[in-house]
């Protein structure tokens, strides 16, 4: 049968009996934290949660109540605006106590600004249609009403002269004649707002000019325009007549040889934690916590009106809070199990996003394959992969989300871009960095670079890293016939060594190894980041963006475990301040040889669009492997047994 499982993790705590460590925050939970804020006086009329999570328990606390069961505290982390004055805080709650445990106010000069809220938006709107310079403006461009532009607050990024204190976005215009006009194919261009969001004013108007507003429809679900639906793709069925090969208590999964904990945060979205691999009779720890940790899209207009997109969708507008609802057959395919994710809205009431992630198996084709021509022997098995993955939709865009653990121990992450291409007005000016994807109509080139932040735990707390590559060994003494290569390592030692490019030309890799955890070889056990070596951030070294994106200028950055250090560009990434982050974490130069190790990976997508990609993106990928290198003694899979007789006929010897 093909269907879908509702997973009940369980788990939903109270008073007397807490979840377990790492599960996320609850519905009760949240509603508890929002009742300890008001019993403490902090929650105002004019008071919004920007942000409301749990913070991880301490490593040695988490270890001992795997050992014997200790108590745990629950702590919660929430991120407070008021709206009327746009003083901000950061407020640490205990729930194990029912009380604030700490308060401390944010500086946005050198903090940065807590992340976007949704209702802002909503108020963007107000301000710009009550603006008559807003108004004068649309009207030299044939729009009498402001009711027929779609309007979105656009993270204002930090430019020169802007010291983050007042809180802004800026406004870009979309025509949308009728309420369910595609937006995106009607840039309104020339005109861009910078608005106050506390005081409720627009600072500022950038009009350099009426210009005509492309006409043709971009609504990919016209007949008119994508014509007849084919008739001649023939259904595809995923059955699992037994049910899948997984199975969750509460939120710990198990499959195959894997088991994990599922967690959800509304500003990184799904999180891995406590991944380990059984060999024989011990549960192997791989990685203690792993998400996509930031996220930047860059674009590379220069011109008056756009020079200042550069969105971090993580960071400014959390791509946990915009999860998805998946269905059945659109989303996934199969046996499907799918959890629920709970997140805070702005009044700090619990949220459920029914069916946020999605878990389930997918055949991988080959695992292993050979065909001997001395015994005869004929054998095959097939790769299988249990696949945990959500969606978010970040405006225009479209972003998924996939962890893959493969039966021999490889992990990867793919990250899927879809969704719909920001716009603009095609002409001479823009054409150097956009593609004209319909009459009059540009995709500016832009970047998704993604960061994961992998806290690593290979057999162990303690790791170090190594860069291995290939090298070329010349002609000579010790390699008479020129024929000769070999591999070279070096081990990272601190952490301002171990901030790397990739480089696919040498085939570089980076291990992670434990020091003191050997195979029969009598080598370190590890895993191997393997990297796609794409471009990193191409904005110039001196650009405003290039300042609050260094996370993103280099490949991988290795970094001594910290709770406090947790995202790559910074705790608060809207509006926020040069070097933030990653730069900053790595200045410290700390010994990183066989210690707790946070491994952070840069990856993503250069875009230039084209026409193919309008009026809606097919789906392109970009990732990364973490495989095992002398982790194991052996091939794993030895026990994966022969395809069912019903999938592959039985051949001589096997």
């Amino acid at each position: 049968m093909t269907g879908c499982r509702h997973q009940d993790p369980g788990e939903a705590p109270t008073d007397e009996t807490p979840s377990h460590p790492l599960a996320p925050l609850s519905a009760p939970e949240i509603v508890r934290t929002r009742e300890i804020l008001e019993a403490a006086g902090i929650m105002g009329t004019s008071t919004r949660v920007s942000y409301l999570g749990l913070l991880d328990p301490a490593k040695d606390a988490l270890a001992r109540y795997e050992e014997d069961g200790s108590p745990v505290p629950r702590d919660v982390r929430v991120l407070l605006l008021d709206i009327a004055s746009g003083d901000a805080e950061e407020v640490r709650v205990s729930l194990s106590g029912g009380a604030v445990v700490s308060r401390h106010p944010i500086d946005p000069a050198t903090a940065g600004q807590v992340p976007v809220l949704l209702e802002e938006h909503d108020r963007v709107r107000e301000i710009v249609a009550a603006d008559e310079g807003w108004c004068a403006a649309l009207r030299k461009r044939g729009i009498d009403d402001p009711a027929q532009v779609f309007l979105a607050a656009l993270s204002a990024g930090r430019f020169s002269g802007d010291d983050g204190r007042r809180r802004t976005v800026r406004v870009l215009a979309h025509w949308r004649p009728e309420e369910s006009t595609m937006v995106w194919a009607h840039p309104v261009d020339g005109l861009v707002a910078h608005v106050d969001l506390i005081e409720r004013e627009v600072v500022e108007i950038v009009d350099t000019g009426a210009v005509p507003i492309p006409q043709e429809s971009g609504d990919y679900d016209d007949p008119e325009v994508r014509g007849p639906l084919r008739t001649s793709l023939r259904p595809i069925e995923i059955t699992q007549p037994e049910g899948p090969s997984f199975a969750f208590d509460g939120h710990e999964l198990r499959w195959e040889n894997w088991t994990l904990r599922v967690g959800f945060d509304m500003r990184e979205g799904l999180v891995l934690h406590q991944v380990r691999f059984r060999d024989g009779d011990r549960d192997r720890p791989v990685l203690h916590r792993a998400s996509v940790a930031e996220m930047v899209v860059p674009y590379a207009d220069p011109g008056p009106i756009r020079f200042w997109q550069n969105y971090f969708d993580t960071g400014e507008y959390q791509l946990g809070r915009l999860a998805n609802s998946l269905e059945l057959g659109c989303d996934c395919l199969g046996e499907i199990t799918y959890l629920d994710a709970v997140v805070a809205n702005g009044a700090g009431e619990p949220v459920t996003l029914t069916n946020a992630v999605c878990v389930h198996e997918e055949d991988a084709g080959v695992l292993w394959k050979h065909t001997d021509p001395a015994n005869r022997s004929r054998q095959t098995r097939r790769q299988r992969r249990l696949v945990v993955s959500f969606f978010t939709t970040v405006g225009n865009y479209d972003y998924g989300f996939y962890w893959y653990l493969y039966l021999d121990g490889t992990i990867e992450l793919e990250c899927k871009a879809t969704g719909v291409v920001f716009t603009a007005r095609y002409d001479e000016r823009i054409a150097p960095h956009a593609t004209e994807v319909a009459p009059g109509l540009a995709a500016p080139y832009h970047q998704h670079l993604f960061n994961v932040r992998l806290d690593m735990a290979v057999d162990g707390p303690l790791n170090a890293v190594d860069e291995v590559e290939v090298e070329r060994v010349p002609i000579g003494p010790d390699n008479p016939h020129g024929n000769a290569f070999r591999r070279a390592s070096r081990r990272l030692r601190t952490e301002g060594e171990a901030v790397r490019m990739a480089d696919p030309g040498r085939g570089r890799v980076w291990h992670v190894v434990n020091p003191d955890r050997h195979n029969r070889f009598g080598r370190p056990t590890g895993y191997e980041l393997v990297p796609q070596g794409q471009p990193v951030l191409l904005a110039d070294e001196s650009s405003a963006i290039h300042g609050r994106a260094g996370f993103a200028t280099r490949h991988l950055w290795v970094t001594r475990h910290d709770e406090e250090q947790r995202y790559p560009a910074g705790d608060l990434v809207n509006q926020s301040a040069p070097g933030a982050g990653l730069p900053e974490y790595a200045a410290a130069d700390r010994p990183i040889d066989g210690a707790d190790l946070v491994v952070w990976h840069t990856f993503g997508l250069t875009h230039f669009p084209r026409p193919e990609d309008w009026p809606v993106m097919p789906v392109d990928s970009c990732g990364f492997t973490l495989r095992p290198a002398g982790f194991f003694d052996r091939n794993p899979t030895l026990d994966v047994p022969p395809p069912s007789p019903g999938h592959c006929s039985p051949q001589a010897g096997s």
